[in-house]
Formats: C-alpha cells, sequence, structure tokens
C-alpha cells in the first residue's frame, strides 16, 4: 500500500503536499559555492538567479536542514580553516552567518590536525528526540598505505548532536562498523532511523558494492546501525539527496555521476527499499550543477524563491560573484 507524503515527511521539516523543491547546490565550474535550482514535480530542475551565486560568501558543500525553531539552517565549511559553518534563514532567500562549530576530535588522533577541513558536514533534525545531528567525514590515511587510494579508504564518518546548535556533544563515530563512509545524510520514516552513504571503499571483485550509495538503518539517531543493504545506485556515484514524491507514492534518490557528468535517480516506496532506477524516465538536472541538497517547500517559500532569484538563465561560468 503506497504511504502519503505527511507520513514519509516524518522529521523533515517537509509540507504535507510540496508545492516545489529547491536544490542547493555547487558548480563544476565554481566548485564549493552556493547555485538555487527549483523544480515542481522532483525530476525537471531550472537554475536561478542567471547561473550566478545565491550567497557569494558561501563555501562547502551545501545542506538543510529546518530546525526547532522553523528556521532553515544551511551548512558549509569556513572557507579557510575548514571548521563546520552554520548559517540560517527564515525564507532560504536571506541568509545570516550563525556560528562556526569546531568539534573536539582529541579522542581520534590521526583523524585531525591543524587546519583539516570537516569533509561535507550534513545537519538533520529530528523533531522526534528534539535532536540535531551534525555529521561529516574524516581520513586516516596514514594507517591505510596498503590500500587502494588509501586517503579515501581511510574515510570515516564521525557526528555530534545537539538540541540548540549552540551546544554540542563530544564528536563520536557514527557507524560501529568500520567501513570507508563519505557524504551520509540521516532521516527518518516510521520511527525508524536511515543513513543514506556513499561506500567509499574502491570496488573490486571482493567488493563489488565499492562507491555506490548504500542504506542503513537503526532504532535511534545514532545508531546501532544495521550493516549497510545492497547498492541502490551504479559504482562511481556519491552525494545521495533525497526528496518525497510529489505524488505522495515515496521518494526519489538522487546520485551524482562523478566528477560532474550526469545525475541518476531511483525511487522507492519505503526507504528500506526496494529501490528502482529511473533509466528512461524524463527528469532534468541543469548541465554542470554538482551535488548539494535537496528539499521540499511550502508554497510561500517556493514563490518567495522564484521572486528573488528568477532572474534569466545564462551560462554558469558568467558573472559568478
Amino acid at each position: 500500500m503506497w504511504v502519503s507524503v505527511v507520513w514519509l515527511a516524518e522529521g523533515l521539516g517537509a509540507p504535507q503536499q510540496p508545492a516545489g523543491y529547491l536544490f542547493a547546490h555547487m558548480m563544476a565550474d565554481d566548485y564549493g559555492r552556493l547555485y538555487y535550482s527549483v523544480s515542481t514535480d522532483g525530476l525537471n530542475w531550472r537554475l536561478l538567479n542567471g547561473g550566478r551565486r545565491v550567497l557569494p560568501a558561501y563555501q562547502g558543500h551545501p545542506d538543510l536542514a529546518q530546525g526547532h525553531d522553523g528556521r532553515w539552517v544551511l551548512v558549509g565549511n569556513h572557507p579557510e580553516r575548514g571548521d563546520i559553518r552554520l548559517w540560517v534563514s527564515s525564507n532560504l532567500v536571506s541568509w545570516t552567518h550563525l556560528r562556526d562549530v569546531l568539534p573536539d576530535m582529541s579522542a581520534y588522533p590521526g583523524y585531525e590536525g591543524p587546519g583539516r577541513w570537516h569533509g561535507a558536514p550534513k545537519l538533520f533534525y529530528d523533531t522526534a528526540s528534539r535532536t540535531y545531528l551534525l555529521t561529516w567525514h574524516f581520513s586516516n590515511a596514514a594507517k591505510l598505505r596498503d590500500k587502494p587510494e588509501h586517503y579515501w579508504s581511510g574515510m570515516r564518518t564521525f557526528c555530534a548532536t545537539s538540541p540548540d546548535l549552540v551546544t554540542f556533544s563530544p564528536a563520536r563515530r557514527l557507524f560501529e562498523w568500520d567501513m570507508a563512509t563519505i557524504d551520509v545524510i540521516v532521516r527518518r520514516e516510521a520511527g525508524r532511523y536511515y543513513a543514506i552513504v556513499k561506500d567509499e571503499q574502491y570496488p573490486d571483485f571482493d567488493w563489488p558494492t565499492g562507491k555506490t550509495i548504500r542504506v542503513a538503518s537503526a532504532a535511534g539517531l545514532t545508531g546501532p546501525w544495521t550493516p549497510p543493504g545492497p547498492k541502490v545506485s551504479p559504482n562511481f556515484r556519491e552525494a545521495p539527496a533525497l526528496i518525497p514524491r510529489p505524488d505522495g507514492r515515496g521518494w526519489y534518490l538522487y546520485f551524482e555521476q562523478y566528477p560532474g557528468l550526469s545525475y541518476g535517480v531511483a525511487t522507492a516506496a519505503r526507504l528500506d527499499g526496494p529501490w528502482f532506477d529511473l533509466y528512461g524516465l524524463d527528469y532534468h538536472v541543469p548541465a554542470k550543477a554538482r551535488h548539494g541538497a535537496m528539499v521540499a517547500l511550502d508554497r510561500q517559500t517556493y514563490e518567495a524563491i522564484l521572486a528573488a532569484f528568477d532572474a534569466p538563465a545564462r551560462y554558469p561560468g558568467q558573472d559568478q560573484r
């Protein structure tokens, strides 16, 4: 039996019937900067703001969450130190720098040195526990010199929790199992938590799921997690982005064929699958769009974004600033 968007959107801050969707992303020729694309059907996306940056001061891999006070939080990095940087907005149009966060990694020597970049930080607000979950990845490559791509094989996902984005718990490993992961997003559905991860081990005959998107689940926000399930995407895909389908019949899961070659989409009625590729379906992502976050919007927010940024499109490399 198909389930409704109301049920699917548990913990996501998504409207009951989305008026549209926002894709906050980077561009291939302006990596780490913030751009907006929108869609009304979750499949066909249109680049906004004339192909120019939306927030010139932003740097990072964009991620979005709607928090305890209804405001949106944009996650990125400090442009020089690599600390996690948080921005806030009531409408996804005007952004204010909230604070920088430097998690205490002292319990994990080898994973952090001075000025280390906190990789692709992501934020999820869990309405059930009224808790924010902040995730990022680091590598301990020095211990894995015998592995292919030892820097990426050394990637592990870390997390910290917060009730208010002011105080944070000590950093900890998110997963109990010892597997290379990056680009982790966490969502809640029907009282259970799902971690959508990129399996970052290099693929070979003994590890056919390498460089693919996989899904694990847990009864609690920080685990313990099941082993990740079968691959959802082909190999050499990353940066999962998840939205509820506008028809209420499950989810769309996007993933990028890198470096910025194309996007694929899979769909499922539930986050635990089974997932089906939408190859052959008519969908479109703007050329040169790189990874970021997708969110469902109510009509007021969607129309505010259009009013602010719906300028005639131009080539994304022009007039970036």
